[in-house]
């Protein structure tokens, strides 16, 4: 349910809703209202009415009365009516990521209200605890690809942020590769940069014209911001494609699910030379098939794309880690909401333009909707 905002819950409301006409029931901050589901529910009615206006995590978990199943779980989802409000100090209920520090209204995707939800340190432990899915305090994808988790759970787990402690970066894979993983946004000026010069300065010469030269350099870096909308959209967005198995969900860990994971890691938020060397690669043979008749003039477009690309990384994290001017205050807010309202759309980082032209702008209704 990308950007659907759903309404918060007192514990005495959902305490209220407590019979059959009306059958609340909540897990975490999840509420459930699951008064269709009664006389469905393979035990018995009885059984789902003795937890009315309560929480079932535990007994839903609990070998000895009966252990359910993930497709239980799944079944649930479609009676999600909201989240359980914890800021009145009525409930002592946390869930980690899924916590908002006001009473505002929550998207049912992420389980947050708002951008500052992003910066809200993760109880590793009680995270851990309650989704079972990966601990921070141990490497990630080790865990991941021992797992055993099936798409539909991984999916649903990384787009809901968690946020590692002090600004640091959770470990990933906790050996010598470790800092493969981690780039700092001034790397990618300093490695990228002299090249696109050299390249530059060769792709003039070659042409012999500077206006011409300078036109094709253009044309590349004007078709970046359509190369980044679509390599977000169709390739790091690739969730209705991606293979239910241990091998497509670590490839698409690595490659921008856990930048959705842990959005405000200042490491991970631009791409490391190493990774960028492997994309870029058939970008050159493209350039160079589509100008097959100058080498030069594909230099030049290609010089030009890899400027775009650098102005995009370093974009990227500035949207997360720094104050901008008001152009970028607006480009700031539009990415966060991909973050923490809506990831289905919203795939432009240096521009909007081609979400509009897409159909993938982003529609977000942040007014509270009343509770019932």
């Amino acid at each position: 349910m990308p950007g659907l905002v759903l309404p918060t819950f007192t514990v005495a409301d959902v305490k209220s809703h407590d019979n059959a006409e009306s059958c609340y029931i909540t897990i975490g901050r999840k509420v459930y209202d699951v008064t269709e589901f009664v006389q469905d529910h393979p035990g018995g009615g009885d059984l789902v009415l003795e937890y009315a206006g309560k929480d079932v995590n535990d007994i839903l978990k609990d070998t000895a009365s009966h252990k359910h199943s993930e497709a239980a779980y799944d079944i649930l989802e479609d009676y999600q009516v909201g989240f359980l409000d914890t800021t009145g100090g009525a409930s002592k209920v946390t869930a980690s990521a899924d916590i908002s520090t006001e009473s505002e209204p929550l998207f049912a995707s992420t389980g947050m209200s708002r951008e500052e939800d992003l910066t809200i340190d993760t109880d590793y432990t009680q995270d851990f605890k309650q989704h079972k899915f990966l601990d921070l305090n141990r490497p990630l994808l080790p865990q991941l690809w021992f797992g055993g988790f099936k798409k539909r759970f991984y999916l649903d787990q990384i787009h809901r942020p968690r946020h590692y402690k002090g600004g640091a970066s959770a470990p990933l894979f906790g050996n010598f590769l470790e800092p493969l993983s981690k780039t700092a946004w001034w790397v990618i000026p300093i490695v990228w940069v002299p090249p696109v010069i050299y390249g530059t300065i060769a792709g003039t010469a070659g042409l012999g014209n500077p206006i011409a030269a300078a036109a094709y350099w253009l044309v590349g870096f004007g078709l970046w911001s359509l190369i980044e909308y679509l390599m977000h959209r169709f390739l790091f967005h690739l969730d209705d494609y991606l293979p239910d198995n241990r091998v497509g969900l670590c490839l698409h860990f690595l490659l921008h699910g856990i930048h959705h994971y842990l959005p405000m890691d200042r490491y991970r938020l631009v791409m490391p030379p190493t990774l960028f060397v492997v994309l870029a690669a058939p970008f050159w043979k493209l350039a160079h098939a589509v100008f097959f008749y100058n080498y030069f003039a594909a230099l030049q477009v290609y010089c030009g794309g890899i400027f775009g690309y650098i102005c995009y990384d370093l974009t990227h994290y500035f949207l997360h880690h720094r104050n901008l001017p008001v152009y970028y205050q607006a480009l700031k807010k539009h990415h966060l909401q991909h973050h923490y309202a809506d990831y289905d759309n919203g795939f432009g980082v240096t521009t909007k333009f081609w979400d509009g032209v897409f159909g993938t702008a982003l529609h977000i209704d942040e007014s509270k909707p009343k509770a019932e």
